[in-house]
């Protein structure tokens, strides 16, 4: 605990921080600092995360260290305990790091897979000239199934990823193969598998490589006449990641040499854990025998996420890097980002760049002016949750009794409303949009969006309300 001495130095820093900065951008940016200690001038506070220490550096450095010298004298400085998340999920401080010297923090250098120990056999990943080079497994360590967040989306793949890792080459799944539309985790939970296994089962040869790299060293082994060593490098992998598999259709070498490594591994029982963008039945230029191979195990894909996914998502990236966001506004990029985790995340980012750079407060109205920029086509994309979100604050009617089977009128008609705009403004078929709307048929939405047709010819007031909510729905 930090003395009394200290603490009441910084509330005083904090009072001059506070008249300099907007409320909302001193409860985001200051209220998670915590002092740590005073020792000869030098005050060490404690920040939660890397991305926030950079963000103090970068927009608030002048203001906090006018505060501290006021306060302690020119000669006082400031240093930094950053937490920084590992893969067990503890937080180790990274202490002492001097205010205006980022560069003195820098990832260690990643260094390349196995330590091959016949001499004679080439790693593909060790630069030339060098020998025995110790390599890791080229995994990101941040891609873990703690910071993997688990939706109707994704279950499946997750759980059989999380089997996989129990139980490499061991399982009925393998190969493990996981498709889906770019942003949706794919990368993110190959990599949590392999780090997994890396944790089980220390002594297993684990290796993460994109298809585009496998390609490069298969023709570079080529041109130095190297091919066998290639090859044997591969065989020896124990569980091996080819991330984007479809980049090797219509290279015919390079898919032969990849089936003879993909039936040594297999006949070893090693694991193979593949990624594409497609479904194995329709990679096009794929030979059939590899595509063959693919379907021996899961195929299992990742969907876009559900609205309960995407504001969990949103929530667990606000709190691993320490900021506080009013939930309006998280609630908002959830329900307008609705394609893949990549561009959730990106429009959080965006949004506390807008912030912190105009010095703005984080609020609804802002995140709609910067949605307006981050998303093309806004209303085209808009989605199901969205619109019966917008629909049930109309009508003052909670989503949940909206999607009961209660036959009142103002709730039917809520309902029929929700329908059709979701007929109208999205791209989801009749039977999805039941599916979302209290699982009705497609018989349903249908009747649904001819009664609302109806009744916009012959009630004025029921015309009223397309009118007000088409006006919410397109403005939002």
């Amino acid at each position: 605990m930090p003395n009394t001495d200290c603490q009441e130095i910084w509330d005083n820093c904090l009072s001059i921080i506070r008249d300099n900065v907007t409320a909302q951008n001193f409860k985001t940016w200051f209220k998670p600092i915590k002092v740590v200690k005073l020792d000869n001038k030098i005050l060490t506070i404690q920040v939660p995360s890397q991305f926030f220490y950079e963000w103090l550096e970068n927009n608030y450095i002048t203001l906090i260290k006018k505060a501290i010298k006021r306060e302690l004298g020119k000669e006082a400085k400031l240093e930094y305990n950053i937490l920084l998340e590992t893969s067990s999920g503890k937080k180790p401080y990274v202490t002492k790091i001097p205010s205006n010297e980022q560069d003195k923090i820098k990832n260690a250098p990643i260094n390349m897979p196995i330590n091959v120990e016949q001499s004679s056999i080439r790693n593909p990943f060790i630069i030339p000239g060098l020998q025995k080079i110790q390599i890791n497994p080229q995994l990101n360590e941040s891609y873990t199934f703690d910071s993997f967040v688990e939706g109707e989306c994704n279950r499946l793949a997750r759980s059989a990823g999380f089997a996989v890792a129990q139980n490499p080459g061991g399982t009925a799944f393998n190969p493990l193969f996981i498709y889906g539309n770019g942003g949706l985790g794919k990368t993110h939970l190959a990599n949590a598998i392999g780090i997994d296994v890396k944790n089980n089962f220390p002594e297993k040869t684990v290796l993460y490589v994109s298809a585009d790299k496998f390609q490069t060293q298969f023709v570079d082994a080529i041109m130095d006449n190297r091919k066998n060593d290639f090859v044997h490098f591969y065989q020896s992998i124990d569980v091996l990641i080819i991330d984007d598999v479809q980049f090797l259709c219509g290279k015919e070498k390079t898919q032969d040499i990849f089936f003879h490594i993909f039936n040594h591994l297999h006949q070893n029982k090693k694991q193979i854990i593949l990624t594409s963008d497609k479904a194995p039945v329709d990679i096009i230029g794929m030979e059939q025998r590899l595509l063959s191979r693919f379907k021996w195990g899961l195929s299992s894909d990742l969907q876009s996420p559900g609205l309960e996914t995407r504001l969990a998502i949103l929530k667990k990236k606000i709190k691993k890097d320490g900021i506080d966001i009013p939930y309006e506004v998280i609630e908002y990029i959830a329900y307008s980002i609705t394609s893949n985790v990549r561009e959730l995340e990106g429009a959080l980012i965006s949004l506390l760049a807008q912030s912190s750079l105009n010095q703005k407060e984080i609020t609804i109205d802002l995140a709609k002016n910067m949605l307006d920029k981050f998303v093309k086509n806004t209303v085209r994309e808009v989605s199901i949750d969205y619109i019966q979100k917008v629909v049930c604050d109309y009508f003052n009617i909670p989503i949940e009794t909206m999607k009961s089977k209660t036959r009142k009128r103002e709730i039917v008609q809520c309902r029929q409303l929700a329908m059709y705009f979701s007929k109208q403004m999205t791209k989801n078929s009749l039977a999805m949009i039941g599916k979302y709307c209290g699982n009705k048929d497609h018989a349903t939405v249908l009747h649904a969006c001819k009664t609302v047709n109806n009744l916009s010819d012959t009630d004025k007031r029921f015309k009223g309300y397309i009118s007000d909510i088409e006006k919410k729905l397109t403005l939002s």
